[in-house]
Parts: structure tokens; C-alpha cells; sequence
């Protein structure tokens, strides 16, 4: 498989394609291509489409190998299978499939003898991974056989640290599944649907080392791995202790110069007193006199002058780096570069081919986001950074350009923001950056993420932006992104123009095809229209409610008066003005913020209190006693109130680390309860399902299907007053009168790259059990009191391990009848959680 783009890569790919980037002095491909011949595949045929003629120029027949090597070009990009079934004439007996651009030394043999041995259609060749998420994670039975297949999985559906290297073996009638020249995969297509048609579809574990070289840092770790003899590779060169030194090279430096594994090509120099660390060099340089080189790689026909030191960087082919130049960590200069004398690179830098950097200039920008950033830029659709460091205007132009190129040249994006200074500094730096990719801006200005999904619900526009303060932290900012229908742009979306971003191989249009930007005059006005025609006013005007409600000094505080100015309610406001500097509250504000609406509810006498979040989406509740109502209680309260009222609705939906309550409240009124992911992408996923109305978070977030399909915090508060108007109750007596379930919630530190490892125990733990796999797992236990409601088909006491998506937590919700029960579960999990991560494997 040799037809990638290597986008992350660049600018190393820029004039190569990725299966020919260097790997300790020779394509990456060529490495693969020893290793098949090492287990006795001689016959290859390789797929092409980017920059076919580079690799065919180079392996031509294949016999300077020792194999015999032929092609196929696609005309277009197929899909993973979809190439592959394109050399179908090749392909008549069983095959291997291996990329071009991998760095392994699996024992294939022994995976092609597992393979006979369960007489499988195919094969996927498996290993275990520190940080599984950008893999396709795969789970096995005790034989071998798949039982589950996730392609890049959320941390949620992690069940495993063992994932898809994609090296398959494959009997030749399973290519009659792939359609001819149609974009087909085999990790979202082809080995589904052999698990749906039970084809015989297995996972072999392998030992050794295998490494996807997927970005910059990951070349350069790979090096560093070869150096440090992690992976058995072929080394060319004579082995002078631990230095490879290339035919017809000369070295004139003291050996107790070079230090660690040293890789020197050919017909090179090395000059006196040229220090080399732990580097590899190329064939055909020139490292000139005192020259200091450290983890470092060198390609082909470069020179280094002298004195010059070079840290940590990849330096591409034909470059020249002047006299006492100092170049920095992770710097990555693409091919024939100059580089002047007694200039200096500043660390996280990269060079386009052929630039040039004059003598004693200094090339540095503030780029502490790359340094952040270089592992991936979004947690689910939101980028958030450090407020006027990491979220800079360079970085916002860059991503308003990156996410331009992917809306497409011509297209409209709507924007919006808080009433933060620097929330609007970033909202105007995204909107250059759009404008330079050709898009026109429609600029909402300061207003609430409900009205901005509101305006795109249309699905005219080709996308949205929305800029904060974070919520949850003062110091950060969060640049949201939206889909054309005003959903939360999809994970397959986020990955596009992460890679445009970090490649930046985004297009500027001409001059005259800047975008332009424009301001919607109607957008407020047409929300409070939609608004108000979904609710019932008069049975909210005839209660005449007494509530207090503090706006958080968010933008709610510029709409919502107006909209309560129609339901005839007395209202008490708090913080009911715009205020840049309270629009993040820490742990303990918002506790003094509910302390205070608990004594105003109660001093006043009022019906309720609200508390919307700053951006508007949320909703908190103090009820006619001042108690304040945790988040999972007022989910199960709020579902009750909403399934009294509309006594037709058959579906609601609710995230998995929901109460089980809602189950035993749903079940008694005859309505189905779907579980989605807890994210609120999911649940915006499950408010457009057929039959859904009501959509519930466990964070203060309600979906109310008949006027969005997203929580909003305003909208919850006048449909909150309408369920209460029409059920007669308050949330006071309310709670009292609902059962409840004792819940236990744990938290259990664990670092990132043992996560998968601890899924795989927690899965191992409960096979066989009654458990959920759609979020975290889910373990459910039968007990005297769920036998009790009526049969065994539902179980009241259960456990949730869920891994945190943006945090190395692990979460633990377990619940039953009866607190100590619910106190033993968490306790047990923690405690197996705890070890599952200190084993040493």
C-alpha cells in the first residue's frame, strides 16, 4: 500500500511521497520490502497514486532487491480496499498486505502459519499500543476470532489497547466483497461486514515493533528507536563500535566524538573535531569542522558548516546550513534550504523547499502551541489554548484558513462570540484567516451558541464558529466548531482540518477572491419568534411564577428579559449584565453563586431558581426549599415532569452515565430510553432520531426536539415553567416523591498511554457479564430489587468505568437499591483499576 500523501509529514513529503522518506539512510518502503523478502514474499505488487513515478523510478523490476516487483496506478483515491482490488489480476492466491510507510519487524511467518492454522478468510495482524485512539482498536475472543471492530474510537469506546497495524492476509475470494473502483475501505467497510456475514475474520497478536509514522515527531521518535536497536533493521556501512560508516566516507574526527548509535552514509566528510550524537547522516554531505550534531537526522547531499549546532531536527535533502548557524528542537527544514551563517532557528519551526534564511538573521515566532499541539488540536469539535499565548491571532488566522480550505472557496461560515476581549480578538483573527481561503463571513457578533446553531439549522451556510472564554477555566479560550446544519463538526471533519492545519497546505485565494463579511440583522429576532411559538405562554402566564435567575453575566442577560417579558413572570435577576471578567467561574464561585440564589429563593419565598451558564446552554435549578438539585437528580426529574405532560411520546434518549432512574421511570410509562455516548455530539445525534423528543444531559444540558435539536439554556428554563404549569408541581415536593438510587462517583488518576492497557483489563474483568459497551462499560447486576419491578430484564445495581475524554482520569459511577452495595462496587473497581495500571507488561 504505497499511495499515501504523508500530509503530516510535511514539508519532508513535499517533493517525495511518504513510502520514500528516509529511514535510517533508506526508504521507508525498502525497509518493508526486505522484510517480505526476509520471510520469503518475493512477489509485490505495490499501489500508487501520489507521486507513483518516484517509487516505481526506484524499485523498478524489483530484481536489485531480490524481488520482483510490479504496479498499479489508481485514477483516483479508492479507499484502502479499494486500491488493493484494483490488482486483483495479481491477487489469485492467499496475499499479505502491508503499508509502504510503516517501521516493523514482524515475524510474518508465524503470522501466516496462525492464519492456516485457523483456516481464516482473513487475518489482521495485531499489537498493543500505548495511545490506541488513532488506530482501529480491535477485540478478540480466546481462539483469535473478532468479535469487535473500532475504527479510531473515541476514549469512551477504548475497550482496548490492541489495534489494526494494517498487515492483513487475505484469501483472494474475499476481494469479491470489494466493489471495483468505488471508494471502499477495509477497516469501515470490508471487515465489518465479514464480522456481520461471520466470514471467518481473525486477529494474530505479534510480537516486535511497529510504529505508524504518522507526523513529524513520530519520524523522529522512530529514528531514535532504530538508533537505539528497538527494531531489527539491515544497516548499511562498516561497524566501527557503535558507528555505521558508509562506503567511500571519510572521518576525521576523534571516534570518542561520536557518541551513541551513529549512522553515517556515503561518500561523506566529516570534518575535525564534529561532535555526532545519536544522528544519522546521509549519503553525500559535508559536516564541516567543529560541527555539533545531536538526535538528529541529516538527508542525502547536505552540508553543515562549520561550527554550526544542530538539536533534535530534521534537515531534508540539498540543504546547506551556514557557519555557527544553531538550529533548535523540532525543526524541520524541507529540501534545498539555506540556511545563513551565525543565524538561529528558534525551537517548532518549519521550512518550505528552497527558502532561504540570511546570514545572522533570527527566525522565531511564538509558536508554544505547536510544542502543545503537535500531538492533535481538538477535543471533540473545540480547540482550546492558553488566552493570548497559545491562542494567538496567528493561530486563529491559521485555523480560519484551514478550516476555509475545508468548507470550500465561495462558501458562507457564520461566527459568533462572548464578551470577552480576547474572545473577540481570536473571532476577528478566524475570520481573516476564512477570508483569505475565499469564504464569506457572516459575523453574529456577541450572542449565545444556541442562536448560532439556530441560524444554521437551515443548512445554507457551510459551517460555524463560535469563540469563549472557557468556562471552566479563566486562563484558556475555546474555539468552537459547527457543521452546516449547526451540529457539532464530526470527528471525521475535526481530523480534516487538523491535517490541512498541521500541513499547512492550505490554498490562498487571488486577490479578488478574498471573502467578504457581512452582519445578519435579523438573527435575535427570528430566534425569539421560533422560540415563543414552541411554548405554551398562556399556561405559564396563568401560574404567574416567582423565580430568580442569575445569567452568569453571559449573553443570556441581552435576550431572555425579553422573552420572560411575555410569560408574565416576577423575576428576580442576578448578574444580569455583560462582564468580560465574570464569564468563568472556578469550583468555588459557582458555589457561592448557588449559596446566594439559595437564599434569595428562600428569603423571598419564590417558586424556583435558575442559574444559566454564561454561554447559555446550561441550566442549574435551586427548588422552593432553596436545595439546590444535583445534575443526575434534576435529569430524572425534568425526564419525569416531560413524560407526565406528553403522555404520546415513545422515545427518549439520555448518555449511558445517566441515572438509572430514568430507566425505572421510563419503564412504568411504557417509553424506550436510548443511551448514547456521554458527549453532547451524541446527544445531538439522538435528537434528530425518529420519534425522540425529549433529550437529557447529565451536565445541565436539555434538548427539546421540537425547537432544536441542542441544549439551550434559555429555552430550558421557559420549558421547565411550562412542564410545571401543566404538571401542577414544583421541584421541591417533586423530588420527595420520586424514588431515587444511591449513586457513588470515583475518579482514579491514570496516565494516557496506560489507558488502553487498563481497558483491556477492565474488558478481560467483565466477559461473560450482562454489560454495555457504548461509552466506558457498562456492568450491570440482577438483584432482589430489580426482580421486584417486575422480571429480571433490567437491573438496578451497576457500575460505569468510563475514561475520561480530556483528562488522564478514569471515572467510576456505580448505583444501586442500597448504598453500601453502590459503596462496594466503586471501591472494588478503584481498587482493580489502580493495579490493571501498575502492572508492568
Amino acid at each position: 500500500m504505497s499511495g499515501g500523501f504523508g500530509t503530516r509529514l510535511r514539508p519532508l513529503t513535499c517533493n517525495i511521497p511518504k513510502p520514500m522518506v528516509p529511514m535510517m539512510n533508506k526508504p521507508m518502503m525498502r525497509h518493508i520490502v526486505a522484510l517480505l523478502k526476509q520471510h520469503g514474499i518475493t512477489e509485490i505488487v505495490a499501489t500508487l497514486f501520489y507521486q507513483p513515478e518516484k517509487i516505481s523510478g526506484y524499485f523498478e523490476d524489483g530484481s536489485r532487491f531480490g524481488v520482483s516487483m510490479q504496479y498499479r496506478k489508481a485514477d483516483a483515491d479508492y479507499g484502502t480496499a479499494g486500491s488493493v482490488r484494483n490488482a486483483a489480476d495479481f491477487l489469485d492466491e492467499r496475499f499479505l498486505i502491508i503499508s509502504g510507510d510503516v517501521l516493523t519487524d514482524f515475524d510474518l511467518t508465524q503470522a501466516i502459519k496462525f492464519h492456516e492454522k485457523k483456516k481464516a478468510k482473513a487475518t489482521i495482524v495485531l499489537t498493543h499500543a500505548k495511545n490506541p485512539l488513532q488506530f482501529g482498536v480491535v477485540i478478540t475472543d480466546a481462539h483469535g476470532k473478532i468479535t469487535r471492530f473500532l475504527e479510531k474510537p473515541s476514549w469512551g469506546e477504548l475497550f482496548s489497547d490492541t489495534i489494526n497495524t494494517g498487515i492483513y492476509i487475505i484469501e483472494p475470494e474475499i476481494l469479491e466483497l470489494v466493489p471495483f473502483q468505488q471508494d471502499y475501505d477495509f477497516s469501515k467497510n470490508l471487515f465489518p461486514l465479514m464480522l456481520e456475514k461471520e466470514l471467518g475474520l481473525y486477529g494474530y497478536i505479534a510480537d516486535g515493533y511497529w510504529r505508524d509514522i504518522g507526523n513529524l515527531n513520530e519520524y523522529q521518535e522512530a529514528h531514535l528507536d532504530a538508533l537505539d536497536g528497538l527494531v531489527k533493521l539491515q544497516y548499511e556501512g562498516e561497524n566501527a563500535g557503535t558507528c555505521y560508516v558508509g562506503e567511500g566516507t571519510t572521518v576525521n574526527t576523534d571516534p570518542k566524538n561520536l557518541q551513541g548509535t551513529v549512522l553515517i552514509g556515503k561518500n561523506c566528510v566529516v570534518g575535525k573535531n564534529v561532535r555526532l550524537i545519536k544522528s544519522v547522516v546521509g549519503d553525500d554531505c559535508v559536516i564541516e569542522d567543529g560541527a555539533v550534531i545531536r538526535n538528529s537526522v541529516i538527508w542525502s547531499k547536505s552540508t553543515v558548516g562549520k561550527c554550526a549546532e544542530l538539536s533534535s531536527c530534521v534537515i531534508g535533502r540539498g540543504c546547506t546550513v551556514g557557519g555557527e548557524a544553531n538550529i533548535n528542537d523540532n525543526v524541520f527544514v524541507s529540501d534545498h534550504c539555506v540556511i545563513g551563517k551565525e543565524s538561529r532557528l528558534a525551537p517548532n519551526i518549519k521550512l518550505w523547499p528552497d527558502k532561504v534564511v540570511e546570514d545572522g538573521a533570527v527566525l522565531t515566532r511564538s509558536l508554544v502551541w505547536e510544542d502543545k499541539w503537535l500531538r492533535e488540536l481538538f477535543s471533540d469539535a473545540r480547540v482550546t489554548g492558553l488566552s493570548n499565548i497559545e491562542m494567538n491571532p496567528e493561530f486563529g488566522a491559521k485555523l480560519g484558513a484551514a478550516f476555509g480550505a475545508l468548507a470550500g472557496k465561495g462558501k458562507t461560515v457564520v461566527t459568533s462570540r462572548d464578551s470577552d476581549n480576547v474572545s473577540r480578538m481570536m473571532n476577528r483573527a478566524v475570520m481573516c484567516g476564512l477570508m483569505s481561503a475565499g469564504i464569506d463571513v457572516s459575523d453574529l457578533r456577541a450572542t449565545s451558541i444556541p442562536i448560532l446553531r439556530h441560524e444554521l439549522r437551515s443548512g445554507k451556510m457551510a459551517g460555524g464558529i463560535h469563540v469563549r472564554k472557557s468556562p471552566y477555566d479563566k486562563n484558556l479560550t475555546d474555539i468552537i466548531f459547527f457543521d452546516s446544519n449547526g451540529k457539532d463538526l464530526p470527528v471525521n471533519k475535526t481530523k480534516s482540518v487538523e491535517r490541512l492545519f498541521f500541513g499547512e497546505d492550505f490554498p490562498r485565494v487571488d486577490y479578488d477572491r478574498v471573502g467578504g463579511i457581512g452582519f445578519p440583522e435579523r438573527a435575535q429576532e427570528s430566534y425569539v419568534e421560533d422560540f415563543l411559538s414552541t411554548i405554551n405562554t398562556d399556561a405559564i402566564s396563568q401560574k404567574k411564577f416567582k423565580l430568580v435567575i442569575d445569567y452568569s453575566s453571559g449573553v443570556a442577560s441581552t435576550i431572555f428579559p425579553t422573552i420572560l417579558g411575555s410569560l408574565q413572570c416576577q423575576v428576580v435577576a442576578q448578574n444580569a449584565y455583560l462582564d468580560r471578567k465574570k464569564l468563568t467561574r472556578s469550583g468555588a464561585e459557582f458555589d457561592e453563586a448557588v449559596a446566594h440564589l439559595m437564599h434569595i429563593v428562600t428569603s423571598l419565598g419564590y417558586d424556583i431558581g435558575f442559574l444559566i451558564d454564561a454561554g447559555g446552554e446550561k441550566t442549574f435549578i435551586i427548588d422552593e426549599n432553596g436545595n439546590f438539585i444535583h445534575n443526575d437528580r434534576l435529569l430524572t426529574l425534568v425526564t419525569y415532569l416531560f413524560l407526565c405532560v406528553n403522555t404520546g411520546v415513545k422515545k427518549i434518549a439520555v448518555p449511558i452515565t445517566a441515572s438509572a432512574e430514568i430507566d425505572l421511570i421510563a419503564r412504568s410509562m411504557g417509553v424506550e430510553v436510548i443511551k448514547t455516548r456521554n458527549s453532547h455530539l451524541a446527544l445531538m445525534e439522538a435528537a434528530t432520531m425518529k420519534d425522540v423528543k425529549f433529550v437529557g444531559g447529565t451536565k445541565g444540558g436539555f434538548i427539546f426536539t421540537d425547537f432544536l435539536f441542542a441544549s439551550d439554556g434559555m429555552y430550558s428554563v421557559a420549558k421547565i415553567l411550562e412542564l410545571m404549569a401543566l404538571a401542577g408541581k414544583r421541584f421541591g415536593a417533586l423530588d420527595k416523591q420520586i424514588p431515587r438510587l444511591h449513586r457513588i462517583e470515583r475518579s482514579v488518576h491514570c496516565p494516557w498511554d496506560r489507558k488502553g492497557k487498563v481497558m483491556r483489563y477492565v474488558m478481560k474483568e467483565t466477559e461473560g457479564k450482562h454489560r454495555v459497551l457504548i461509552d466506558g462499560v457498562k456492568v450491570f447486576y440482577e438483584n432482589d430489587a430489580s426482580s421486584n419491578r417486575g422480571g429480571t430484564a433490567y437491573a438496578s445495581t451497576s457500575v460505569l468505568v468510563w475514561p475520561d475524554h480530556t483528562k488522564p482520569l478514569f471515572h467510576i459511577f456505580s448505583e444501586s437499591d442500597a448504598e453500601e452495595t453502590a459503596m462496594l462496587l466503586a471501591s472494588q473497581y478503584e481498587e482493580k483499576i489502580v493495579s490493571w495500571r501498575d502492572i508492568k507488561e
